[in-house]
């Protein structure tokens, strides 16, 4: 069945001081972990001279879900492990989360390093507006060139998007469809063609979707 789960929207961040230090989150989306640590790259890149780029993610979601998390030289334990708690306990998919220290000459100890990471971390959630994703599969199948137009007008009854049209003596269609309608289409596809089409799943995708 078709999860839908929040991710967020835009770029959020925010700042918080604690005994001089600057505690800098920028939250992002991130739908792939590549794209993830190309974010944590940029704001390396932005704020080179940091003490610190603490960083978590989360691609994807429920039982598919891909963590990552770095303490990036803060005691281990202290600030990578916080920030994640605090994305598992949003709930929140597709997200990446970089907290960029400045040391502002006071050691805060363990505990005080937790509930500055914490804290940091709940405040630009906080301020993160954020917007639906539904998961979708990516489907492909060959079909006659006579089903052609009556399969693509039932496309929209099923939700499917069409990526990619090859045509040589078959017409193959390359479709994101969501989940829950899977079944559904894969049957009409093969009653309708009379077994001439049978749908392939390929790998899961996701689609982004409005709240």
């Amino acid at each position: 069945m078709a999860q839908r789960y929040p991710i967020p929207a835009q770029t959020t961040r925010t700042e918080l001081i604690v005994k001089r230090s600057r505690f800098i989150a920028t939250v992002a989306a991130a739908e792939t972990v590549e794209a993830a640590r190309a974010f944590i790259r940029k704001i390396r890149d932005e704020m080179p001279d940091a003490t610190h780029h603490v960083y978590a993610f989360r691609i994807g979601y429920g039982s598919s879900i891909n963590e990552g998390l770095s303490d990036d030289g803060e005691p281990s334990g202290t600030s990578g492990k916080p920030t994640m708690a605090v994305l598992r306990g949003a709930d929140l998919g597709d997200v990446v989360l970089v907290i960029t220290r400045y040391f502002g000459g006071t050691k805060l100890g363990t505990g005080g390093l937790v509930r500055a990471y914490s804290d940091s971390a709940k405040a630009v959630l906080e301020q993160l507006p954020l917007r639906e994703k539904l998961s979708v599969s990516t489907i492909v199948f060959a079909l006659p060139y006579s089903n052609y137009e009556q399969v693509k007008r039932m496309l929209p009854a099923y939700q499917a998007r069409i990526l990619q049209e090859n045509f040589s003596d078959r017409i193959t269609l390359t479709l994101s469809i969501p989940d829950d309608l899977l079944q559904s289409f894969s049957g009409m596809i093969s009653d309708f063609t009379v077994g001439n089409a049978s749908p392939d799943f390929a790998d899961l995708e996701s689609q982004a979707g409005s709240n």
